[in-house]
């Protein structure tokens, strides 16, 4: 027999890593909020007739947030046989909530009080057969991470989908009760026995339950809502809202015990790290010893010595063994220049992206990114953004394409959009291979360098907020901040080791596909030229394929310092993979080729960093925007402040050298200024029409 079991819970509850236990699946478990942006599915382990599907995690119900939207449609439309309602052990007052909404669902419901070990330990005591008699279902203590509770768990959903369930009745008094028997009998036939009584409770809460009502039924409805809140003196919604919060507080009381009442530990350090004064430091603090261990020098010694092994020594041994087997010349030359040359320069990198990754698992591990969310809200806020903005920006520091889906963590549809815009500006695992290229040759290795480079990526955030939300699109965006901090846990080998493993083994499959495909082509492109015969060896790169079209792209980067036909393809090469601005110096030539100075790469470097992303981040820009004119916009946007800030940078590096004619350094200045005021003009004026979804 087939059976569909949803997992559902709040937040940080443990219900991802109940669906790795059950399924066997691989799924990122982070202890913060928002690791679970849309819903999953698996088999379960040694059945595989019984689905397993993982829901955003929610507070309730109410579909205000991108979360419980995904979660309430598909309970509603997809009506899973039995729901698994993960709850944090330690916070069962604040699960029950939810808990309450889903019992009226008309779906069988198993109550999973999860980290039940890590409860106890805190003095928390729950009574689970006190408090199934009063939910009227099922409660089991469960904990996830050790494997304890979870076959009891599936065995009580099973048996739960085969008996008939009607929801519990009595949350909220005689009064509200009788109101809502007078509207289940109103909507009686027009939905099953079985959602009667949900659809009753959102007619009565909000005036809409999803139910097509004629005028006479409506009325009613509303005469009932009228009646009911003037007998309690409050609004409808706030009544509902209120006894079921009177139910739980009281449900608790009988059933949950706290034996001890000392401070914490996560309460003693959040002194310090959530601190008026503090907080800021210890954050900057953190932040620097991540990135200095990462791209100072240990990653800096062991990508050098990476990139010297696979560039020198394997790819000279390759060549020496294809030379020895008689293999052709071109073949030689594809492979040592073309495959190891440009795959090579960028695997080099790995050690560097590994310890990055490591470094951002432990503090998600710990629970300090929700901290880090708290601390720059304040700070956000005064720019247009919201301190959930922080976590995309923090997971762009590995990759663009999951920093841009998590963004649906972000309830205001004004900040969640303005960071899918931004949030792609902060240097991902993909462009450190260039930021550390450039430190190398130019700058003589100095660690300082990457922590600039994402400086640059703050201001461009932070810069982008003041602009944006000074536009008619982005006005009016304050809304309340809500975030839940998690208790600091001691990160799991095992869950640390899969996160490196899975973010590392990404980037070395995207080097051993896109960038090896890539590099090939380049190879190519540069080493062949189109005559009216046909394609013949080019005499050198510049009178290739690739040199000829650089050649005419080339001038549009004249004014940034990087005109060479090189560099300009490296940019649109970078538009398919960031990592590929290495791969296409390692096939054409050295970067110290170039560029003539620090000044022009370094300019190169800003200019990559701020542009457009990757075709995959933007393939998850269009997918999270949901309209072809927001993608446009954001790819615009980005490239166009990319030019603009790499063309002052450029221009004010050569008038304080003396290097250039003051007056053409201010009409660059001014070409810049003017293409940004029209285009902003041109969006307040609605000439781009944007929608939001």
């Amino acid at each position: 027999m087939s059976l569909t079991i949803a997992l559902v819970g709040n937040p940080n509850c443990g219900k991802t890593t109940v669906f790795n236990a059950l399924t066997g699946s691989k799924e990122y478990v982070g202890n913060r909020a928002g690791v679970t942006v849309e819903e999953k599915k698996g088999r379960l382990k040694g059945n595989s007739d019984i689905t397993v599907v993982d829901l955003p995690g929610i507070y309730s119900l109410s579909p205000y947030t991108s979360e419980e939207i995904i979660t309430e449609k598909y309970i509603a439309e997809k009506a899973p046989d039995v729901i698994l309602n993960v709850a944090d052990a330690s916070g069962i007052e604040r699960s029950l909530y939810l808990t309450t909404q889903l019992t009226e669902k008309g779906i069988p419901v198993v109550l999973m009080l999860n980290m039940w070990d890590y409860a106890e330990k805190k003095g928390i005591i729950a009574d689970a057969e006190k408090l199934s008699r009063l939910l009227g279902i099922k409660v089991l203590k469960t904990s996830a991470s050790k494997g304890e509770g979870l076959s009891e768990a599936v065995r009580a959903a099973v048996e739960a989908a085969k008996e008939p369930y009607l929801p519990n009745l009595g949350f909220y008094g005689r009064q509200t009760e009788n109101a809502l028997r007078q509207i289940s009998t109103l909507i009686k036939g027009k939905i099953s026995e079985k959602q009667t009584r949900s659809a009753a409770v959102k007619l009565l809460e909000r005036g809409s339950g999803g139910l097509k009502l004629d005028l006479k039924e409506q009325e009613k409805i509303n005469e009932i809502r009228s009646g009911l809140s003037r007998s309690m003196a409050a609004d409808c919604e706030e009544i509902i809202i209120s006894k079921r919060y009177d139910f739980i507080e009281k449900t608790v009381k009988e059933c949950v015990v706290k034996t001890k009442t000392e401070t914490t530990a996560t309460e003693r350090i959040d002194r310090i790290l959530t601190g008026k004064y503090t907080a800021i430091p210890c954050f900057l603090a953190i932040m620097a010893l991540v990135y200095f261990l990462s791209a100072g020098p240990i990653g800096s010694f062991l990508s050098a010595w990476l990139t010297d092994f696979i560039t020198n020594d394997l790819g000279e041994a390759l060549e020496a063994f294809l030379v020895s087997v008689n293999t052709a010349d071109w073949t030689v030359s594809l492979i040592r220049n073309g495959i190891i040359g440009g795959v090579g320069s960028v695997l080099g990198f790995l050690p560097q992206l590994a310890l990055l990754f490591l470094m951002l698992s432990l503090l998600e591990d710990l629970g300090y990114m929700a901290r880090a969310a708290f601390i720059m809200d304040r700070f956000f806020r005064f720019f247009g953004l919201s301190g959930k903005s922080f976590i995309p920006m923090l997971i762009a520091t590995g990759c663009g394409v999951p920093a841009v889906m998590s963004s649906r963590t972000i309830d205001n549809p004004a900040h969640r959009r303005m960071t899918i815009i931004t949030s792609t500006f902060m240097p991902c695992g993909a462009k450190l291979p260039v930021i550390s290229m450039v430190s190398v040759l130019f700058f003589e290795g100095k660690w300082w360098v990457a922590p600039i480079c994402y400086l640059i990526g703050i201001s461009a955030v932070l810069l982008s907020g003041l602009i944006l939300k000074n536009t008619f699109i982005f006005k009016d965006t304050n809304a309340p901040f809500i975030i839940e901090l998690p208790e600091y846990r001691m990160p799991t080998a095992k869950n640390t080791l899969k996160t490196v493993y899975e973010r590392t083994s990404s980037f070395v499959k995207r080097a051993g596909s896109v960038i090896l495909l890539a590099s090939a082509a380049i190879w190519f492109l540069s080493g062949f030229k189109i005559t009216s015969f046909g394609i013949a060896p080019a005499e050198n790169s510049l009178n290739s394929i690739l040199g000829s079209a650089g050649e005419k792209i080339a001038p549009i980067f004249t004014p940034l310092g990087f005109g060479d036909w090189r560099a300009a393809v490296a940019s649109l090469m970078g538009l398919l993979a960031k990592e590929e601005l290495v791969g296409v110096f390692g096939v054409v030539g050295t970067a110290e080729s170039v560029f003539n100075g620090g000044l022009e790469a370094f300019s190169f470097l800003i200019f990559n960093l701020l542009c457009s992303p990757c075709i995959a981040a933007v393939t998850a820009i269009g997918k999270e925007m949901n309209s072809f004119k927001w993608t446009l916009f954001a790819l615009l946007y980005q490239t166009m402040l990319a030019y603009t800030v790499s063309l002052i940078v450029y221009q004010l590096g050569l008038l304080i050298s003396g290097g250039v004619h003051t007056q053409f350094t201010f009409a660059a200045f001014a070409a810049a200024a003017a293409v940004l005021i029209l285009f902003f003009r041109a969006v307040e004026k609605k000439k781009i029409k944007v929608k939001s979804r």
